[in-house]
């Protein structure tokens, strides 16, 4: 139950300054805004989690304070407020490390807790991105691949890991793909909700790592994370969820003040599905978010943020995390969902979703109506999408491949979109195909598979793969897999020698797509003997969605680049005639472009 405050009084009373432990090695500030208790108290512990001091805090206006000489670092601490006679204990929501249990922050020395060459590393730019989302467990719990340091961030820090038959695995296979960046599934602390397994959508702090993916000291390991991954020349996006917390009643937001940082009148509003929703259009609310970015920004090296149910975050909240992260990084990466997870008191016309994308031109949006044209509806396994059999889904892809998109869309720059047609959510692709293709054999599924690839891949915009769909990634039929077993969600390694044509296929498509994409934007596409095809710069794109060839006799030789069988940023052969087979893609340059340049 919400308690009904004054939000006037607490909008009147908006801080600018740094919250939670301001650390130097000389002195730490602690600074909590609460502007309706009476006092307040900074309470520090132990090694043994005993409380070893309560000290009252200075009221400043909306603002406790205590300042503390010395070098504090690593300390735990929580505070105390004591409103209306009624005395609550609750966590710093700014804490950047916690306890193993949790339930205290750890004044931290960021840069003690740094990597040696952490002050040389620079943010990663990519002028096609491609981007390859994974959970840090999924990554190295699978035995088919030999890695030490199995579910943690330390996996991804480790060299020369191959599978069974000697591939290469981990980072140094994900570079080898194409890909520009990696987004990690949520690696800020969360609750597990009693699964040995989780996705991390459970969020309790928003600044601290993990103890779930950390051995020993969490702010190390995931900063060795980052760098390890830029020394490749691979970008790391963090997936954040501030739209909603695990358990809001038990927060340390509805704790510190009861009403304030949560959207409801005495009950919490549920737009997440998950029980409550964060208030971000409140004054104190949207400079948590706003500090927090900035801080995982600047402290993380981070290359990029993912929003989840960025419908549920106001306008004027993402505009003010793009500016201010803008002058961090120039180059940053932001995106997000551009939908809700449910009803929400918050209006329509306020919220970071796809019909209000024109009003957030920095910042893109999944187009789930590309995924859902090339698979089928992700609400209705039963319905088949382009790469299954129904051509008459064709539009959402050509306008994606073209980037001509209409006024009735919701945007008309190509900028703003993630396409996909896989993510942790729903079925994996092949899982998605085996249900719609069950009566085929293998070779259509892995036609489907190449057919989706190259639609996904010559799109312009942003293009986002889920880890393992390369290699034709199961989840056993699981549609929603957050809290199954390593089993279940664990990449299987070995699939990429299982599968190493797809493999190939994908790294020869996104070879492509760094060289030509630009080149590729444009021209409108023509029906032809139940195909498409599209012109434009010199380029031919035929894609066939029948089981009959399509040719095209042309005047002058073409190069071909992508054909059914293989893909490549070198032409594959040379011809007059292009010839599409059915249920592929075929991508060609007329020779004297080339000849020309």
């Amino acid at each position: 139950m919400m308690m009904k405050i004054d939000l006037d009084k607490a909008e009147n009373n908006y801080f600018r300054g740094n919250l939670g432990a301001v650390y130097s090695p000389e002195k730490t500030l602690f600074r909590l805004w609460q502007p309706f208790a009476e006092k307040a108290f900074l309470r520090l512990y132990d090694a043994n989690d005993e409380l070893v001091s309560s000290l009252e805090m200075k009221r400043n206006k909306g603002v406790f304070e205590l300042e503390i000489g010395g070098d504090l670092a690593g300390v735990m601490y929580d505070f105390a407020a004591l409103e209306n006679g009624e005395q609550r204990e609750f966590s710093d929501c700014y804490s950047r490390l916690l306890d193993k249990t949790a339930k205290r922050g750890i004044v931290t020395d960021m840069r003690k807790n740094a990597p040696e060459g952490w002050e040389q590393d620079k943010p990663i730019t990519a002028d096609v991105p491609v981007i390859y989302e994974l959970s840090v467990r999924d990554f190295s719990m699978d035995e088919s691949a030999d890695f030490k340091n199995r579910g943690k961030f330390s996996a991804f820090c480790e060299k020369n890991v191959k599978n069974k038959y000697g591939d290469p695995c981990g980072l140094e296979y994900i570079k080898s793909l194409g890909v520009t960046h990696i987004q990690l599934m949520p690696v800020f602390d969360f609750d597990s909700d009693g699964h040995e397994y989780n996705w991390g959508y459970n969020p309790r702090f928003f600044n601290a790592p993990s103890g779930y993916y950390s051995q020993e000291n969490a702010v190390l390991e995931l900063s060795e994370l980052v760098l390890s991954a830029h020394k490749m020349g691979l970008g790391v996006i963090a997936d954040v969820v501030y739209n909603h917390v695990y358990d809001a009643g038990n927060s340390s937001f509805e704790r510190q003040l009861s009403g304030y940082f949560f959207r409801g009148d005495k009950e919490f509003s549920n737009g997440s599905g998950c029980g409550n929703e964060f208030a971000s259009e409140r004054n104190m609310a949207r400079k948590f978010i706003l500090d927090s970015v900035e801080f995982l920004a600047r402290e993380y090296h981070l290359d990029g943020f993912r929003f989840d149910l960025m419908g549920l975050l106001d306008i004027e909240t993402m505009r003010q995390i793009e500016r201010s992260l803008r002058k961090i990084n120039p180059s940053i990466l932001l995106y997000g969902e551009g939908w809700t997870g449910g009803l929400s008191p918050l209006s329509e016309q306020l919220r970071a979703v796809q019909k209000n994308a024109r009003m957030l031109s920095g910042i893109a949006f999944f187009n789930d109506s590309f995924r859902d044209a090339v698979r089928g509806s992700v609400f209705n396994v039963n319905d088949r999408g382009f790469i299954s059999g129904d051509e008459r889904k064709a539009e959402p892809i050509l306008r994606a491949i073209t980037g001509n998109y209409p006024d009735t869309f919701w945007t008309e720059d190509p900028a703003q979109t993630i396409n996909y047609v896989e993510c942790h959510d729903n079925h994996t692709l092949f899982d998605r195909l085996d249900i719609a293709l069950k009566d085929t054999d293998a070779c259509e599924i892995m036609r489907a598979e190449k057919m989706a690839a190259a639609l996904l891949l010559l799109s312009q915009g942003t293009a986002f793969l889920h880890a393992g769909q390369e290699f034709l990634r199961t989840k056993n039929g699981s549609s929603n897999s957050y809290d199954l077993p390593d089993s279940i969600n664990s990449i299987k390694w070995d699939m990429l020698y299982e599968n190493r044509e797809l493999v190939e296929y994908y790294r020869g498509l996104t070879a492509f797509r760094k060289r030509f994409l630009g080149e590729l934007r444009g021209g409108e596409a023509e029906e032809i003997n139940g195909g498409f095809v599209i012109k434009n710069n010199g380029f031919v794109i035929i894609i066939n969605p029948t089981n009959e060839n399509i040719t095209q006799d042309l005047v002058q030789e073409h190069e071909v680049f992508i054909d059914e069988k293989s893909a490549s940023d070198s032409p594959l052969y040379t011809s007059k005639r292009l010839c599409c087979a059915g249920y592929g893609v075929l991508t060609a340059r007329c020779k004297t472009v080339e000849e020309g340049n």
